[in-house]
């Protein structure tokens, strides 16, 4: 790889924050080829390679300039400490890290665990948390595998992240605390040149188009024309919607944008207004 003019970017090679990574790169269009064991890639047409690495080294390559960019979880972040800029939260990979007791304990908050033993893979992040808390606790690092360490006698209770909650339940584990809320972040390094600034900022205009894109969902309908005062408040799009008369009289058909979360809402209240013919797509990128 040459590094004179060449962006890197590190991503997780395997893990809950890969594939997510690799479909979010693509979809900026970015052009490589992976396969297994591979530890970097070169982009087809861009100054652009790509490194496979462990999640827990990505901020210090990202810190020390080996890496100019990153995308790595927050409480991977947070519990490295690196000095690194934090550019974009991506909006994938959402978990939080908790602390969790068995249910059959007897604990029922934090406070019950002062004195005791919390099993964890990030001693680092619990033990500030603790101090904030003015706790005391045994913090004891595990690698792997954390849920069963209170089974195993090995803890009374751990601090391990939690997506769905399905490991709690099936090691009969209750939160007792949420230190933080986590999901995937680019990040990048302090002061990097202006060449690659550059295009790290052509890199976040695709990235943040991404992003919006699976805020949104692309819609198409007819409807009487004198509804449209009425449309025009449900379905505003990015200035107006696109209006479109039909050879029918009295009828157009309208395009916009809507809100994912709002959507149902908004497709009642448009049928509500005498809407028809509702078609609806996903939107790939969307940039304002």
């Amino acid at each position: 790889m040459e590094p004179n003019g060449t962006l890197r970017i590190a991503i997780q090679k395997t893990g809950r924050l890969s594939e997510g990574s690799l479909s979010l790169l693509r979809q900026m269009g970015l052009r490589f080829e992976t396969y297994r064991d591979r530890l970097f890639a070169q982009c087809q047409e861009m100054p652009i390679d790509i490194l496979f690495l462990r999640d827990d080294d990505i901020p210090e390559y990202v810190q020390d300039g080996i890496a100019d960019l990153g995308i790595v979880g927050s409480n991977v972040l947070d519990e490295s400490q690196k000095r690194v800029e934090r550019i974009l939260p991506l909006d994938f990979g959402f978990c939080s890290l908790s602390i969790a007791a068995p249910e059959q304990s007897g604990f029922t908050s934090i406070r019950d665990l002062n004195g005791k033993r919390i099993a964890t893979s990030y001693p680092e992040t619990l033990r500030r948390y603790l101090a904030m808390e003015k706790l005391t606790a045994d913090v004891v690092l595990l690698k792997g595998c954390v849920e069963i360490a209170p089974a195993l006698r090995v803890a009374d209770a751990i601090c391990d992240l939690v997506a769905t909650g399905s490991t709690l339940r099936t090691n009969r584990l209750t939160v007792l605390s949420t230190l933080s809320r986590c999901q995937a972040m680019l990040i990048g390094t302090i002061g990097a040149s202006e060449e690659k600034r550059a295009l790290i900022e052509k890199l976040l205009l695709r990235a943040r188009g991404v992003q919006e894109a699976r805020k949104y969902k692309y819609i198409m309908f007819n409807a009487p024309k004198e509804a449209l005062p009425s449309i025009k408040e449900l379905v505003p799009g990015c200035k107006s919607p696109t209006v479109v008369p039909l050879a029918t009289p009295g009828f157009i058909a309208v395009h916009s944008v809507v809100l994912e979360e709002t959507f149902w809402d908004v497709v009642e209240s448009i049928r509500a207004c005498g809407g028809s013919g509702i078609l609806v797509s996903p939107i790939e990128k969307f940039i304002r």
